[in-house]
């Protein structure tokens, strides 16, 4: 009788950007990232998209921490990237349980007389202030009946 595997907890997330969907897996790791079953260096080959990926690891201080497996389809690079970069955020609010009743600023004890307390900054401050979990709304613009492309139009003639 084959033994059941032993079951990992991971922590889903989700991300969007132009027409590109990331499906992000986190779990505790050895810290690797694989996207579409290839490292990050394979995947990326610009800096940039690099960089952008790895975003919301480096804000939260996990890199090296958490393993990552992420599968992406549709748009390009770069919308890949983005789309990437706000599933991980995501997951990393998920991990960490990070809802807003949790979030509540908590008054950290004053360190010498006289100075006002300072609210502790929690992960999910710090997502939010990078700007990880916000949407990149901003699409391309259909083409419309009558026109060369979008916005752009034929020549016109009055006579």
């Amino acid at each position: 009788m084959a033994e059941p595997r032993n079951k990992k907890t991971y922590y889903l997330g989700t991300g969007r950007r132009k027409t590109s969907v990331a499906r992000v897996r986190l779990f505790e790791g050895p810290g690797d990232v694989l996207i579409n079953g290839r490292k990050l260096e394979d995947f990326f080959t610009e800096a940039k998209d690099r960089i952008a990926v790895m975003g919301p690891l480096d804000v939260t201080s996990m890199i090296g921490r958490v393993h990552a497996q992420i599968l992406v389809h549709g748009g390009g690079i770069t919308g890949q990237a983005g789309a990437i970069c706000q599933g991980m955020a995501r997951a990393l609010k998920r991990m960490y349980n990070l809802s807003p009743e949790a979030q509540k600023p908590v008054e950290a004890p004053p360190t010498a007389e006289g100075e006002a307390a300072q609210p502790v900054v929690t992960m999910g401050d710090r997502l939010r202030e990078s700007g990880f979990l916000t949407r990149d709304g901003r699409m391309k613009e259909r083409k419309k009946y009558g026109h060369k492309g979008a916005r752009k139009s034929f020549q016109f003639s009055k006579r």
